[in-house]
């Protein structure tokens, strides 16, 4: 797998969900999001993105994305994320 290549993938993945409320992202607590996206070289990739408390209910909410390519990496894959407030403020950005 190409890590800038995933890396760039996943960013892309993550962006609608940055755009989202936080009251939107704590109705995704409990799922997973779950597909693949293909690329126009052919490759295929498994990413999961799933939104959870933080630390408290009702407090931060911390939304990881991971990415893989059904190899080797599907057991380390690449991950980012965020951290949004209820007020709608990113963390540590």
């Amino acid at each position: 797998m190409e890590k800038d290549k995933a890396a760039a993938i996943l960013a892309k993945h993550l962006e609608p969900y940055r755009a989202k409320p936080y009251d939107t992202l704590k109705n995704m607590i409990g799922q997973v999001d779950a597909y693949e996206a293909s690329t126009p070289d052919d490759l295929t990739y498994q990413i999961k993105i799933e939104a959870f408390w933080d630390d408290k209910p009702n407090g931060d909410i911390r939304v990881t994305g991971a990415i893989d390519d059904g190899g080797w990496r599907a057991f380390f894959p690449l991950t980012d994320g965020f951290i949004v407030s209820p007020d709608g403020t990113f963390v540590g950005e």
